[in-house]
């Protein structure tokens, strides 16, 4: 059950960002509007920490997943830099669909690790 709770949380952020981010043709758009890079920071940041804390057996079966993007990410998230235009529109258009992608591959061919009731 805590797997399939990790999984909801990463699909509805990673639906909300690509919500707010839909019709964005690149960054500058993105950053031109605070209340929608608040947003799409606030999902960003729930993703990472729920990535941050996904346990062994679905980390083991996610390699593909890019876990250094997600590191800096997280830390960039936490304690923002400067330079943060190019991680950010990195992860709204890259690392957000691969991860999704991925982990609900993984559901559909294991739906054991991802039961819905105890």
């Amino acid at each position: 059950m805590y797997h399939r709770a990790l999984y909801d949380i990463l699909m509805e952020s990673g639906h909300a960002i690509a919500e707010l981010t839909r019709e964005m043709q690149d960054e500058d758009e993105l950053f031109g509007s605070r209340l929608t890079l608040r947003a799409v920071e606030a999902h960003l940041l729930i993703m990472a920490q729920t990535v941050a804390n996904l346990p062994p057996p679905l980390h083991q079966r996610l390699l593909q997943v890019d876990w250094r993007g997600w590191d800096a990410l997280h830390l960039q998230l936490r304690h923002p830099l400067p330079r943060r235009r190019e991680p950010l529109w990195y992860a709204v258009n890259a690392l957000v669909p691969q991860t999704l992608g991925l982990i609900a591959d993984l559901r559909r061919r294991q739906p054991q690790l991802f039961p819905s009731d105890c």
